[in-house]
């Protein structure tokens, strides 16, 4: 009911809801009516010359449990909601019970994750019990777009590898699960230029990779290439600090090639990684951050 934009709603809802239990104890009353029709007890209708509609009233059992229901829906409905807005004698919600839950489910938790609280990722990464939880949470809440196997796919980062947006420390991996990432790459073309000039700063951009590209295009790009520098960098190294990716590897999340490249400068792309903060305890991103910075590392340095 807190939805409804007017109350009005909320007193349609209630008379309706009071006029339907007064109706049904109308009925009732109108039924349990005896009315002689006929000498033999019957409404007088006959059907196939044997068939008689009788006129018997409606037995006690059946009128008094009708009853009890009306009256078990009138007690509900002074107690729980149901009454347009009205919130009833309990107080009682679903958001309310809700809450509730994830409060115990929460209390509950935080003696599990107890145990973890203190430790560096590389601790957790050699605690088999800490990776067991933090590969349950990452099923849970992160391989529907970065895989079960954390490698990936067009547009979502590969969490196996070494190449990271914002930074593969522990501690940027927990500010991108708890806060999210909503990394921006404008549409450029109009800055570059016509078609020409996008084509050759795509090359230009493929050639600082070592991938397939026009080297004729790329050295035309090149000077075009000081409008992306202000994001990626002189070199094209990227800036971990606003997630520019690094163009100088052969790592492309978006797709690889002129027409890709092309693509991103002609359209841009708006990328978002949702927060977690409101769906993990700081405890949980403790241990999954611990977890996504182990698939990176070798199992030397983990160990260590």
């Amino acid at each position: 009911m807190s939805d409804f934009f007017s109350s009005g709603w909320s007193w349609f809802v209630a008379i309706g809801t009071v006029g339907g239990l007064v109706f049904c104890l109308l009925l009732l009353a109108i039924a349990s009516r005896h009315q002689v029709m006929a000498g033999d007890n019957s409404t007088g209708h006959v059907w196939d010359e044997d068939l008689r509609e009788m006129n018997n009233p409606l037995p006690r059992w059946w009128a008094i449990l009708f009853v009890l229901t009306i009256v078990f829906a009138g007690i509900y409905l002074a107690i729980y909601p149901g009454l347009g807005s009205r919130p009833g004698a309990l107080g009682w919600s679903s958001a309310g019970e809700y809450q509730q839950e994830q409060s115990d489910a929460h209390a509950a938790m935080a003696l599990v994750y107890a145990q973890y609280a203190g430790k560096t990722a590389a601790e957790l990464s050699r605690d088999p019990s800490a990776m067991a939880t933090g590969e349950r949470l990452f099923a849970n809440n992160c391989s529907g777009c970065h895989g079960s196997d954390a490698k990936g796919s067009k547009g979502f980062p590969n969490l196996t590898d070494k190449d990271w947006l914002y930074g593969g420390a522990p501690e940027n991996i927990v500010a991108t699960i708890t806060n999210g990432r909503n990394g921006i790459m404008p549409p450029m073309a109009a800055a570059v230029g016509g078609p020409d000039e996008v084509r050759d700063v795509a090359n230009y951009v493929l050639s600082l990779s070592g991938s397939t590209h026009d080297a004729l295009a790329a050295q035309k790009g090149q000077a075009k290439f000081v409008i992306c520098a202000a994001c990626h960098g002189a070199a094209g190294t990227g800036n971990q600090a606003i997630g520019a990716p690094n163009l100088t590897d052969k790592i492309w999340l978006h797709g690889q090639g002129e027409a890709a490249v092309m693509a991103m400068v002609n359209l841009g792309k708006n990328n978002q990684m949702p927060a977690h903060a409101s769906r993990l305890s700081p405890e949980q991103i403790q241990v999954l951050a611990a977890y996504v910075w182990s698939l990176s590392q070798s199992s030397a340095v983990a160990a260590n």
